[in-house]
């Protein structure tokens, strides 16, 4: 692929590829390359492929490579993904599938909206202006199954998370945390500040592919009213 990396062992069932140290659109467009050569070259023992910000970890069975030519299972599997790592990376862009993500802002489903504008001395109206224009880049899903880790928000809605943190978000909440924006797919836990609510269901174990969102997505927020956000939802629950 011809781009830095470094590889090392994680437990005796796992191997880490890091492509570097920071979030930036270049690391996560090799850790994309990367993925595309590894699903199209899947090897005999691997069990699945974890992309995160900076790294991809490989979980493989170990018992599956005792015995063979004299060497350790991690030794094995790492000349197997150096050699993948070889292989030159496909011309042209990689391909990013476009998800609008509905979002009622505000009231019951943005509680904390009026301190996120108040904070950046906004109205509430500019930081649902600013915050549903232009695209995010999904760099990893973690915390929660569904769970979007977003990059491209604007700096001008950077704030800081909730002192205390809430003993339940509602599914579908949208909040900031820092400089990052995400969206809460199952109700938990949580200290972002709550925006908005998307009626669509980022997560369903009962579906073929249980999470709607994938790294290397681009998401744009589409702003709604309740009425339009009660209609969505409702026609969720017909189907």
């Amino acid at each position: 692929m011809n781009t830095e990396y470094n590889i090392y062992p994680l437990g005796d069932s796992g191997i880490v590829v890091s492509f570097g140290e920071v979030i930036h659109p270049t690391i996560h467009t090799n850790i994309q390359q990367f993925i595309a050569i590894l699903e199209a070259n899947r090897f005999e023992g691997m069990i699945e492929y974890v992309p995160a910000f900076t790294t991809v970890t490989i979980y493989y069975k170990p018992h599956y490579f005792f015995n063979r030519i004299g060497k350790a299972p991690y030794e094995i599997v790492k000349s197997k993904v150096e050699a993948l790592l070889q292989i030159p990376k496909a011309e042209g862009e990689l391909t990013s599938r476009i998800v609008e993500i509905p979002v009622c802002y505000g009231d019951e489903f943005g509680p904390d909206l009026a301190h996120v504008a108040n904070y950046h001395q906004l109205t509430e109206e500019e930081v649902i202006k600013v915050h549903s224009s232009g695209d995010y880049l999904v760099y990893m899903i973690g915390f929660a199954p569904g769970f979007p880790y977003l990059g491209g928000m604007d700096e001008r809605l950077a704030t800081p998370r909730k002192e205390k943190p809430q003993a339940s978000i509602p599914k579908g909440s949208v909040g900031i945390a820092g400089g990052q924006t995400g969206i809460y797919p199952l109700e938990t836990p949580g200290g972002w500040q709550i925006i908005g609510r998307t009626p669509l269901s980022l997560f369903n174990p009962l579906d073929h592919k249980p999470v709607l969102l994938q790294a290397g997505d681009s998401i744009r927020f589409i702003p709604i009213t309740k009425a339009e956000y009660v209609a969505q939802k409702e026609g969720d629950h017909e189907c």
